[in-house]
């Protein structure tokens, strides 16, 4: 007797890399749950836009799958459970500690609402996927939540407070990835500088890195997400300077280039931490290249302060921005403030992205003709260890790491060729 394969429950994510990861998680706990039916919207709430974009999704995927059981999860629903569970769309709400637990997917279940109290939790839950659906690159959570408050931020409210997964749970989880393929991990958190603290001798990030490495020396590469320009270790300086599997394109949280719009962010940062960290990883590993969240247009934010992030792209040298219109959050000390006007806060966001753009175009130009490695992620696409986006020949198996001499670029992707 031929036994059918499950079918697997749809997933539709919003947000960060770290959503990415739960999805997966999700996906299995409703497949092992027999929910094959179900369509799972992991929601963001960084920006309001965000969060509309995340409902109008789920409208519109009632009205393409009219008998599905529809469940909705992530920071939104974490954050305003009441407004998600009114939908008439949806079936079952989760919150972002419930959403991990297999027992929420209990197709007998009769409760609507499960969002208990983030703040409470003080474990983060553990989970080993074989796999990412539609993905050659892996992201491995390993910390979650974040005791700092920013004045702009909702996430903490999302999230919870900081907590960190075992090293010998991470290194076995990539470890499995690797074993079933995979050539590039992604080390996603909250707030992954702050990993370690709550563990019993606070090993700081560094030294889990160098751990992970070490203990599984098969993978290729290593890739860090968001990075506080403050709390990156010495461990970690040191393993940039010497271990080639960690990948040179570095994150920086910086938010803002001028310090009295840090200040009043409640960043614990200032500008210049930001040009020495970058000053001090391409001491050590001169092939750096940095990339940064900026916010353009913070309450109380003057012309001369927004030309201070705009001179810091270039100071820092900063290539990969992520430039985001300041976004009032309800709940945060900054939604106090009375705002700069849409327009002005629009303007200043796409004249950030013009920066950005240029300084990514004169960096993709400067590499024409030089030598990298790609991760094959789809036929002829794929990222270099800079994380360059990169148009190759379609010959390239997808999921392996290739060599490629960059020949030219065409608009934000360059084009290489195979040398081996």
């Amino acid at each position: 007797m031929t036994m059918q394969k499950p079918i697997d429950p749809r997933v539709v994510t919003f947000g960060c890399r770290m959503n990415t990861y739960e999805s997966e998680v999700m996906r299995d706990h409703a497949r092992a749950a027999g929910l094959g039916d179900a369509v799972i919207v992991n929601t963001c709430a960084v920006t309001k836009e965000a969060e509309r974009q995340a409902r109008q999704a789920v409208r519109r995927l009632r009205r393409e799958n009219p008998h599905a059981k529809i469940i909705v999860t992530g920071c939104a629903v974490q954050l305003d459970k009441d407004l998600w569970s009114g939908m008439p769309e949806v079936d079952r709400v989760l919150g972002n500690a419930e959403k991990l637990k297999a027992e929420s997917y209990a197709p007998g279940l009769n409760q609507q609402i499960l969002v208990d109290d983030i703040m409470t939790v003080r474990e983060t839950a553990e989970h080993l996927l074989a796999g990412f659906e539609g993905h050659t690159r892996a992201f491995v959570q390993v910390q979650q939540g974040c005791d700092h408050r920013c004045t702009f931020c909702i996430i903490p409210y999302a999230r919870g407070p900081n907590r960190s997964v075992p090293m010998g749970r991470i290194t076995e989880q990539v470890r499995a990835l690797v074993e079933n393929g995979y050539r590039e991990v992604v080390l996603t958190g909250v707030d992954i500088t702050a990993y370690g603290a709550d563990l019993p001798g606070q090993p700081p990030l560094g030294q889990m890195v160098r751990r992970l490495l070490a203990n599984v020396p098969e993978l290729p590469r290593l890739r860090l997400t968001s990075l506080d320009p403050v709390e990156v270790d010495d461990d970690l300086l040191e393993l940039i300077g010497r271990e080639p599997r960690l990948m040179p394109h570095f994150h920086l949280s910086a938010q803002a280039g001028d310090d009295l719009i840090l200040k009043r962010m409640k960043r614990r940062h200032l500008r210049a931490d930001v040009i020495a960290l970058t000053e001090r990883i391409r001491s050590i590993r001169p092939d750096a290249v940095f990339g940064a969240d900026i916010i353009a247009g913070f309450p109380t934010e003057t012309d001369e302060h927004f030309a201070n992030s705009v001179a810091l792209v270039e100071e820092a040298g900063l290539t990969h921005l992520h430039v985001f219109p300041y976004s009032s959050r309800p709940g945060t000390p900054a939604a106090k403030i009375p705002g700069l006007p849409g327009d002005v806060v629009k303007a200043r966001a796409a004249r950030l992205r013009d920066v950005g753009r240029a300084a990514m175009d004169a960096y993709l130009r400067s590499r024409v003709g030089t030598e990298t490695t790609v991760l094959v992620e789809e036929p002829g696409k794929g990222h270099s260890d800079h994380y360059i986006p990169v148009r190759l020949p379609e010959t390239a198996a997808v999921g392996e790491i290739v060599p490629v001499r960059l020949t030219g670029v065409d608009g934000e992707t360059m084009t290489a060729e195979v040398t081996a």
